[in-house]
């Protein structure tokens, strides 16, 4: 083969590669173009004009439209303003928030039941302890805040009161009837409704009816549990109690009240002898002092 034809070669060659890869990068380019294309669409769904809080009646003044990419839209969002209108939301909604059928009562839901039922997470349990100025933290306490409870309480057999943890981290669902607050000012308000598992649920019933409770309210960010060792007067104080006297078990079964011992009279002087000479007679005599002698 003669260098002249070997070069013709090289060359056809080199200009099939060419143009293999000027069409591969033109195919691309095309492909992404129509993705963008694709992607810049954007469907009309329905958002919050404003901050919404929990139990809003929805309306036309408090709702609007927005473009969104087609590829993101959230599942479950409406297209039509007027197919929510008289709706109610169960989450706190911010404005431009995209409004969700999760978001709202259900159609089937009966309204007179009350929005409590709605809010309560799945498996979870709704709980309302009374609670005065001071164990509400004098009025701090407002829905979505996260407290512990403590029970004050003199257990069975105790020689004192103890005070004890007995729940960790429990967020409030509402305070009385108040389940959003919005100006963030102190409300004193006679009861509290915790959002519990059922088994703490049952041992806050059971605390809240043999004891006092008391709310912790925690930092937004603290979510640790601490091994809470319970107090008392004697920890307190650094003194040992006096132990009470035990209680007496009748026939039955049945644990009676200590008996009381009665008080000991303290031992008086010793008596003395009294040797007695009369005559050619000597005798003896005892005397038993009188008191204060």
């Amino acid at each position: 083969m003669s260098r002249h034809r070997a070069l013709i070669i090289v060359t056809l060659v080199a200009l099939v590669f060419a143009g293999l890869a000027t069409w591969g990068i033109v195919t691309f380019m095309q492909r992404e173009s129509l993705k963008a294309k694709g992607a810049g669409q954007a469907e009309r769904i329905v958002v919050a004009a404003a901050d919404l809080p929990i139990g809003t009646k929805l309306d036309a003044s408090q709702l609007k439209l927005v473009g969104w990419p087609k590829d993101s839209i959230p599942q479950g969002s409406f297209t039509d303003p007027n197919a929510i209108a008289g709706r109610i939301i169960i989450r706190q909604i911010s404005a431009g928030d995209v409004i969700t059928e999760p978001k709202l009562i259900p159609k089937e839901g009966a309204q007179a039941a009350g929005l409590m039922t709605y809010i309560v997470p799945k498996g979870h349990r709704a709980v309302t302890v009374a609670v005065n100025e001071v164990a509400g933290v004098a009025g701090f306490l407002a829905p979505h805040n996260r407290v512990d409870v403590v029970v004050t309480t003199t257990p069975t057999g105790a020689p004192e009161p103890l005070s004890k943890i007995v729940l960790q981290d429990v967020t409030i669902l509402a305070t009385g009837q108040i389940t959003e607050q919005k100006e963030g000012k102190p409300v004193v308000v006679p009861t509290v409704t915790l959002d519990l598992v059922p088994d703490d649920a049952e041992k806050l019933v059971l605390a809240s009816s043999k004891g006092t409770l008391q709310l912790l309210l925690r930092n937004i960010v603290d979510t640790e549990t601490v091994d809470a060792k319970g107090a008392t007067i004697g920890k307190v104080l650094g003194v040992r109690p006096v132990s009470s006297a035990p209680a007496r078990v009748s026939r039955k079964g049945k644990r009676q009240a200590p008996v009381a011992k009665a008080p000991t009279k303290p031992a008086g002087p010793p008596p003395y002898s009294v040797e007695m000479i009369k005559g050619t007679t000597k005798s003896t005599r005892e005397f038993v002092p009188e008191e204060g002698q």
